[in-house]
């Protein structure tokens, strides 16, 4: 797959920390741009840190170019996750910046934004800046912060957020923890509003889903397990609509999981507010039999819905209601997944299976690859506000490089990440990253 001409590369490690960028030529790929709206068979010359030239023949006579043959593989931007728990700082046990950084780059993803609800909570510049420079000190993948959109996520006085936005946080949410109190959050989209931020709401009402563990209905009551009804997700996004058509802010919904989410805000957006959501792959791929045998591992929060729920979700991404797909990466170690349904930790990692699972809508329900991609990349990145997720001329060149058909098993205890606790465990996908470039470094090469 290498030609390499007047630099000898060592390409035997997954990974290549070296910060130095080298020159590449991709050769023959079939481009995805989803701002062109285009597939097309092309070569990409990559300059340093840059995108130097996109053009279907490119000819370089210097050496000081790595020629890559791309012929039957697929090359698009680099993948954008707007959803990662990172664990570090204070749960380095779960997952440290390097480990998510190393999953990242071997699922495709270029850009992550993380959670803030790690160990001290991100409620203040000093912590975005120092995980931000933990991250470009590992250097395989660009990380963005979002800001604790309440002190401690306690819910119950604002964070400085204009000061983190200047630090470089990239929108604000309590993480997991919905914001209960609509006199907080009405206060909140007034507060950002004056300098053009997002709120990121995790729709959850309270008091409805207090102690709840599972989706309330047949499988949880023949399980025996406290029930969350579905309307406590969609209650939350009603009430919080009536506050962003006051405020007119930017406001987005995470990780929906319901069809009544998806008619509210399907309807919302036919009614010109401004408002976007995100769904994840255990939403749109799996239901609430996957807690059959009590099996921790399916214990995700919101918690697997019914089949119906499940297709209207599918409906939602087809007709463009949902505007982008995250991992959802919620890493857990083994002592907090290995015991009884009702003490499990919630959550499960995706980071290096968001790629495959979003490609499966092409191969079984007829998406386009280039929505699918747009999902996954254009999409969030024009959601955060952020120069990434395209595939532009002098723009850093933040590139994935995938084989659509190319058949693997999800086997967990092979992934980068630090913990294992996949829901798709052993589950059979087709579609593998093969080389994943940030700023024009090859920060992971599959062998």
């Amino acid at each position: 797959m290498f030609e390499s001409v007047g630099k000898k590369m060592n390409f035997n490690n997954l990974f290549n920390n070296k910060k130095e960028s080298n020159n590449y030529l991709l050769k023959g790929g079939m481009i995805i741009d989803p701002n062109e709206k285009v597939v097309k068979k092309k070569d990409i010359l990559i300059k340093g840190k840059i995108i130097s030239k996109i053009n279907e023949e490119i000819v370089c006579k210097s050496d000081d170019y790595i020629k890559i043959d791309c012929n039957g593989l697929y090359i698009c931007p680099g993948i954008v996750d707007m959803r990662v728990n990172l664990g570090e700082p204070g749960l380095e046990h779960k997952e440290t910046i390097k480990s998510a950084c190393k999953a990242a780059a071997s699922g495709g993803i270029t850009s992550m934004i993380c959670m803030p609800n790690t160990s001290p909570v991100i409620d203040q510049p000093a912590i975005i800046q120092s995980i931000q420079r933990k991250a470009r000190e590992v250097a395989l993948t660009k990380v963005f912060c979002t800001g604790s959109l309440t002190r401690g996520t306690n819910g119950d006085e604002i964070s400085e957020l204009q000061l983190m936005f200047e630090s470089g946080a990239v929108g604000f949410t309590d993480g997991n923890k919905s914001i209960a109190n609509a006199r907080i959050m009405r206060r909140a989209l007034n507060y950002v509003k004056s300098f053009n931020g997002l709120i990121i709401q995790h729709a959850e009402e309270q008091e409805l889903s207090k102690k709840g563990i599972a989706n309330e209905g047949e499988v949880a009551t023949r399980l025996g397990l406290t029930g969350i009804p579905s309307y406590a997700e969609a209650m939350i996004v009603q009430r919080d609509l009536w506050l962003v058509k006051d405020t007119k802010c930017r406001y987005h919904v995470s990780h929906i999981s319901t069809k009544e989410t998806v008619e509210i805000i399907r309807n919302a957006k036919k009614s010109g507010i401004n408002i976007t959501c995100d769904t994840a792959p255990p939403y749109f791929l799996l239901n609430e039999l996957a807690i059959e045998n009590y099996r921790t591992f399916s214990k995700l929060l919101p918690p697997l819905r019914t089949e119906d729920d499940r297709k209207e979700i599918i409906k939602g991404i087809l007709d463009g209601t949902i505007d982008a797909i995250v991992s959802d990466h919620t890493p857990q170690d083994q002592d907090a997944k290995r015991l009884p349904f009702n003490q499990a930790e919630f959550g499960g990692v995706g980071l290096e299976t968001l790629l495959p699972l979003t490609l499966s809508l092409v191969k079984n329900y007829d998406l386009d690859l280039i929505s699918a991609i747009s999902l996954i990349t254009k999409n969030p990145s024009e959601i955060l506000g952020l120069n990434v997720g395209s595939l532009k001329i002098n723009n850093e060149a933040d590139i994935t490089v995938f084989d659509l058909d190319k058949p693997w098993k999800v086997k967990p205890e092979k992934f980068h990440s630090k913990s294992k606790n996949s829901p798709f465990d052993s589950l059979l996908v087709q579609g593998k990253n093969l080389m994943t470039f940030v700023r024009g470094r090859l920060v992971y090469n599959f062998k």
